[in-house]
């Protein structure tokens, strides 16, 4: 019989489990999506300064396919399809909408995380719908990207207006 708590079905030595749960900010309480967010700001802001933009979407795209297979093994491990816990999808969502700001200001940074989570959590068409029918771990990844893409939007016209 499995534990009730489906935290103690996986184990941060566990590098799959680890990258995951975004290096244990998952694991934060209250609103982990929001720690994994913040912590994907913090390396994607990073890896943007030392790659460059081209070669950092290179590895966005790579941590995209690699988040499928992370996500997936991990809710399979856990039991429980897309745990709150798993945020490996906020850091590639996150990334995303990094490489399209116009500056890396803390200001851009700031509605980079912002707008990101906003439409993360609100789920707005057809975020919602890819999130309930899509379970696998291309679909705990894509409704992060679909949000990351309404982010950009609205960076990009944000640039236009200021």
């Amino acid at each position: 019989m499995r534990e009730e708590n489906p935290l103690k079905r996986i184990s941060l030595k566990n590098p799959v489990h680890l990258l995951a749960v975004g290096l244990g900010s998952g694991l934060l309480h209250p609103a982990p999506g929001t720690w994994g967010s913040a912590l994907g700001t913090l390396l994607g802001v990073i890896l943007l300064m030392l790659l460059g933009t081209k070669t950092f979407l290179i590895l966005t795209a790579l941590c995209f396919v690699l988040g499928c297979y992370l996500c997936q093994k991990t809710a399979d491990d856990m039991g429980v399809h897309d745990h709150g816990s798993i945020v490996w999808d906020e850091f590639v969502g996150v990334f995303i909408v990094l490489a399209a700001v116009p500056s890396l200001s803390w200001q851009w940074i700031f509605t980079a995380f912002v707008l990101f989570r906003l439409f993360d959590i609100l789920k707005p068409f057809p975020i919602r719908y890819f999130d309930e029918k899509l379970e696998s771990g291309f679909g705990i990844m894509v409704d992060d990207v679909i949000a990351a893409i309404y982010a950009v939007m609205v960076i990009f016209l944000l640039n236009i207006v200021w």
